[in-house]
C-alpha cells in the first residue's frame, strides 16, 4: 500500500468526519428523531436520522439490521453512501415522513423503555404514522418488507 492511498484514505476519513459534525448542528438534528434527547451522538445511516443511545440500543434489539443500521456518529467508520443518504435525509425530513399521521397531542414516552420501544417499532417497522404520499423508497425508507430497494428507485418524494 502505498503513502499517498494511506493519506488518502485519511483525508476521506476526516472529510467524512467533518460533514457529519456538520450535520449534527443542523437544527433538526441537534436532537434524537426519537426521543428528542439533546446532541444525539448516534445514527441510523439507512434511516438518515441522528438518535440517542437510548434510541439505537431500541433500534439494535427490536427493529433489526433489515430496518435499521445503527452507527456511531463518532466511533465508528462510515462509507461515502452512509454519510450521504445522513445529508439527504435528516431528522426533519424523515420525521415528516415517518410520524406524518402523528396525534397532534401524542407525548413522547422518554421516560418509559417499554412505551419507547413501541413507539419506534410503530414508526419505522409498523409505519403506523407514515405518510401515504410516499412514493419511492430508495433514501432512507427500506421497502415495507425489509428487503433491498430496486435500482429503478432513484428518490424519496413527500407530496
Amino acid at each position: 500500500m502505498s503513502a499517498q492511498t494511506e493519506d488518502q484514505r485519511r483525508e476521506d476519513r476526516e472529510s467524512v468526519a467533518v460533514r457529519l459534525a456538520s450535520l449534527q448542528r443542523v437544527d433538526g438534528n441537534k436532537h434524537c428523531a426519537d426521543c428528542g434527547e439533546r446532541a444525539p451522538k448516534w445514527a441510523s445511516w439507512n434511516l438518515g436520522v441522528f438518535i440517542c443511545l437510548q434510541c439505537a440500543g431500541l433500534h439494535r434489539n427490536h427493529l433489526g439490521t433489515h430496518i435499521s443500521k445503527i452507527r456511531s456518529v463518532h466511533l465508528d467508520a462510515w462509507t461515502e453512501e452512509q454519510v450521504a443518504n445522513m445529508e439527504q435525509m435528516g431528522n426533519i425530513k424523515a420525521n415528516a415522513v415517518y410520524e406524518a399521521n402523528l396525534p397532534e397531542d401524542f407525548e413522547r414516552p422518554q421516560d418509559n423503555e417499554a412505551l419507547m420501544k413501541s413507539f419506534i417499532k410503530d414508526k419505522y417497522e409498523l409505519r403506523k404514522y407514515m405518510s401515504t404520499n410516499v412514493t419511492d423508497f430508495s433514501i432512507g425508507i427500506p421497502p415495507k418488507n425489509g428487503g433491498e430497494s430496486s435500482s429503478s428507485e432513484k428518490a424519496c418524494v413527500v407530496r
